[in-house]
């Protein structure tokens, strides 16, 4: 079990601030993904090159955790326009019109991290749901790694595996699409340990 969850604050940041904050966000990254950076995908520069091409979409929406003065955490998404490229790459579609996109059908949660002195303290859950709470979308949508630890936690959290894509981007896996029905309930409660994600 988890240590408790310490007193967090939490800052949103649209995406002019979030460019603002390039440096943080870095840094943030750089400490949660230490262990794997070596897989290319994952590497800094590819990192921020996405994330700078992320911040150009007009709804980019960003969350930091905060204890103290400290950003402990981060996480990020986006609203899915009607032209998206987000299910390029899509194996099988898991239902018909499963990838039609209206700028507020979907809610795609991009990246959830948090420092690595941090983990284990419900910090991921509650950026989490801080995201996704006051989301207007009907869906949210991630791309997640089974092999990843935090696979199971987002199960646990309500999320459930719907397809396979792989991203026409380089160096990138196959992942499996993750969906979970919004709107979300506030509830920032930890019910699991919370990894870098």
């Amino acid at each position: 079990m988890g240590r408790m969850t310490p007193a967090l604050t939490f800052q949103r940041l649209n995406a002019d601030e979030a460019r603002a904050r390039r440096d943080t966000v870095r840094d943030v990254h750089a400490d949660a993904y230490a262990d794997t950076l070596t897989d290319p995908f994952r590497a800094g520069d590819a990192f921020m090159r996405r994330f700078d091409a992320y911040t150009q979409r007009p709804d980019f929406d960003l969350v930091f955790a905060l204890h103290g003065t400290e950003v402990v955490g981060q996480t990020w998404g986006w609203p899915l326009p009607p032209n998206t490229a987000w299910w390029d790459g899509l194996v099988t579609e898991p239902e018909p019109g499963f990838t039609t996109e209206t700028g507020t059908r979907t809610f795609a949660l991009s990246e959830l991290m948090v420092r690595r002195a941090w983990t284990g303290q419900g910090i991921a859950h509650a950026l989490h749901n801080e995201l996704l709470h006051p989301r207007p979308e009907q869906r949210a949508t991630l791309l997640a790694r089974p092999t990843n630890p935090a696979y199971a936690t987002y199960l646990r959290w309500g999320w459930h595996p719907v397809a396979h894509l792989k991203p026409d981007l380089p160096h990138a896996p196959t992942f499996t699409v993750l969906v979970l029905p919004l709107p979300h309930p506030a509830s920032s409660a930890p019910d699991s340990p919370a990894a870098s994600e």
